[in-house]
This record gives C-alpha cells, sequence and structure tokens, in this order.
C-alpha cells in the first residue's frame, strides 16, 4: 500500500514535514511501520497551496528518498496545507499519472488502499465517470478512478455524501462481481480550506492513520521539546502512521470514520457507504 500526510496550520517549510520528523515521510518510504509494505518506493508526490487559484503538484516515479529535486523543492517552499504521498503499487504500472496526490481544480486527492478485483470491475465503474470529467483521468489506477467517481457524485460540492456515494457504488459493483470486500481505503482530499480524511474498508479491517493530539496541549505536557515550538497552535496533521514516538501526541482514526479539519477544528464523524 501507500503511506502519506496532510498537513494544515500556519505556513511550514514542505522539508519540515517531510524530512525533520523522527518517522518522516522519507523514512517511511523506506521503512514503515505499519504498512503492508515495509518500502513505498514506486514514486511520490507533494501538493500545496500558494497564492494561485489551483495547487502545486510536484510527482515523479523515483523513490522519494533518492529524488534531490524534492529536497531542493522542499526546502524553498512554505504552506499552510501540505498533501504529501510515497506509493507502493497494487499492481498498476509506475508512472508518473499514477502517483498521487491527484489534482482537479481547486482540488486534492490521495490514496492508501485498494479496489478489489480493480481489472475485472474497472469498466463498470469508469462508465460511471461523468463524460465531462472523464477526459481528466490520466492514469490507470483505482485511486484515481475513485477521485472520478467522488467528483461525479459532487465531491466539490459536498465530499462526504460524494464519497459516501462513491464508496457505495463500488461496493455494489464489486459484490454483483462475486467479491466479498471490494474496498479498502484510507483517502483524503481538500479544497485548499478544509481537509477531510475517511478509514473504511469493506472488511471492517481499515488501513492504519491518525491525527495530531492539540499542539498547545503537547507544548505544555513536554516544555523541553523544540520539534512542539516549531509548530503553531494551529497546526493539524492526518497521518497513515505517527511520524515519531512521543507519547500522547497520535490518537488512532476509528473504523469507519471521517475526520474534518478546518482552521484549528477537528471534528469526527461516522462514515458509511451510500448505496445508489
Amino acid at each position: 500500500m501507500c503511506r502519506w500526510i496532510a498537513y494544515s496550520g500556519s505556513p511550514v517549510r514542505l522539508e519540515d514535514l517531510l524530512y525533520k520528523p523522527e518517522n518522516s515521510l522519507i523514512v517511511q518510504s523506506k521503512r514503515a511501520q505499519l504498512g503492508v509494505e515495509t518500502t513505498n518506493g514506486d514514486g511520490f508526490g507533494v501538493g500545496w497551496y500558494g497564492d494561485r487559484a489551483t495547487p502545486g503538484v510536484y510527482r515523479d516515479t523515483q523513490p522519494a528518498w533518492q529524488d534531490d529535486n524534492l529536497r531542493e523543492v522542499t526546502a524553498q517552499v512554505t504552506s499552510r496545507r501540505v498533501f504529501a504521498h510515497v506509493r507502493a503499487t497494487t499492481g498498476t504500472a509506475v508512472q508518473r499519472t499514477n502517483c498521487h496526490p491527484f489534482r482537479h481544480g481547486r482540488l486534492l486527492w490521495m490514496h492508501n488502499g485498494a479496489i478489489a478485483g480493480f481489472p475485472l470491475i474497472k469498466r463498470d465503474l469508469v462508465l460511471a465517470v461523468d463524460p465531462e470529467l472523464y477526459p481528466g483521468i490520466e492514469g490507470s489506477t483505482d485511486s484515481e478512478v475513485l477521485f472520478y467517481l467522488a467528483l461525479t457524485m459532487g465531491l466539490e460540492h459536498d465530499p462526504p455524501a460524494a464519497i459516501a456515494q462513491a464508496v457505495g457504488f463500488v461496493e455494489q459493483v464489486g459484490q454483483r462481481h462475486g467479491i466479498a470486500y471490494p474496498v479498502q481505503l484510507a483517502v483524503a482530499t481538500t479544497d485548499g480550506d478544509t481537509t477531510w480524511a475517511f478509514r473504511y474498508s469493506s472488511e471492517g479491517r481499515s488501513r492504519s492513520l491518525f491525527h495530531s493530539a492539540d499542539i498547545s496541549t503537547l507544548r505544555a505536557q513536554y516544555p523541553d521539546n523544540p520539534e512542539l515550538h516549531e509548530l503553531s497552535d494551529d497546526a493539524r496533521l492526518v497521518v497513515s502512521e505517527p511520524l515519531g514516538s512521543l507519547r500522547g501526541a497520535w490518537r488512532e482514526v476509528p473504523e469507519s470514520t471521517y475526520l474534518t479539519t478546518h482552521d484549528d477544528v477537528e471534528e469526527t464523524h461516522p462514515f458509511a457507504p451510500v448505496a445508489r
């Protein structure tokens, strides 16, 4: 599978997120602790919001730990909302168009998981994508198809409802083809102002997902920890696995739950697919 992080808060230098933590995303690309695969070397991507209408995206097929340009770019760029992803393919090609995050307008999307039996049901899924959106599909992954199904079902207007409908549709199609557990996902999407992160699987055994505890509380608990003093009180992180071993710093997102982060406010809600 894959590993990813989603950051929101005061502007932060991208290298501080990707390289500096004890269990940074670069470390996870080589030695993930909670993923299905230890190595996530089939490409990477970073998306960030600046002063333009659409977010910037930098993606490549090299392993993240090997790309010198990634280090150069992240040392120069700061942003208040960042998505970053390292990929372990579940069978589709190692190519740039298959690297996350995916972008549509102001939206970013990244995924850890899989649609079971994707080659068998891909045609049915793709035919349900809005014809006006279909030309935007550039790669061959189940993650991108799920993104475009969610867009078709209203992702730009109501992400939780759209993703519930998209996941429900995939489950219906999969089960029609005899697939018992079609969906496995830990997915995040953002419009640059709000981030939504979802943890769900048809089997009820989802991939790992965590969010950071309140930074001001942690700072009071660990006054001598310099990393905490570099983060603003409104900093929020959602991650595939914790970026460090600091006790109390990370909380697991429960099964069948989605997390909403807007400014410094986090809320969790139950998540369930909706049949069409």
